[in-house]
C-alpha cells in the first residue's frame, strides 16, 4: 500500500471521526432540548464528512484514471467508517426534526 493511500485512509478516518463526536454532541443537545445547538453541531459534522468524502472520491478517480492501487484494509475501514457516519448524520438531522415538531405540539397543549 502505497504511503499516498495511507494518508488518505488516515484523513477519511479522522474526519468522519470529527464528525461522529459532533453528531454525539448534537444528540446531546437535542436530548436537552438545544435544537439550535444541535443544529449547530450537525453543520459542523456536514462540514467534516465532506472533507472526508472528499478525500475519498479523490482516491476513486485516481484508481477510474487508470492509477491501480493494491488493496488497503486501511482505506476499506475508512469507507466503511464513512458511510457508518453518513447514517449517523441523516439520522440525527431527522431525530431534531422530529424533536422539534414533539417540542412544539407540546408547548401548544400547554398554552390551552
Amino acid at each position: 500500500m502505497t504511503e499516498e493511500l495511507i494518508n488518505s485512509a488516515m484523513k477519511i478516518i479522522l474526519h468522519a471521526g470529527d464528525a461522529r463526536l459532533q453528531v454525539k454532541l448534537a444528540l446531546d443537545a437535542i436530548a436537552l432540548q438545544e435544537f439550535d445547538k444541535a443544529k449547530e453541531c450537525m453543520t459542523k459534522a456536514t462540514d467534516e464528512i465532506r472533507i472526508a468524502h472528499r478525500e475519498q472520491t479523490d482516491a476513486i478517480q485516481g484508481e477510474a484514471q487508470g492509477i491501480k492501487t493494491e488493496y488497503s484494509l486501511l482505506f476499506s475501514h475508512a469507507q466503511d467508517t464513512l458511510m457508518t457516519i453518513y447514517s449517523e448524520i441523516n439520522i440525527a438531522k431527522q431525530m431534531i426534526q422530529i424533536f422539534e415538531k414533539y417540542e412544539d405540539r407540546i408547548k401548544a397543549l400547554e398554552v390551552k
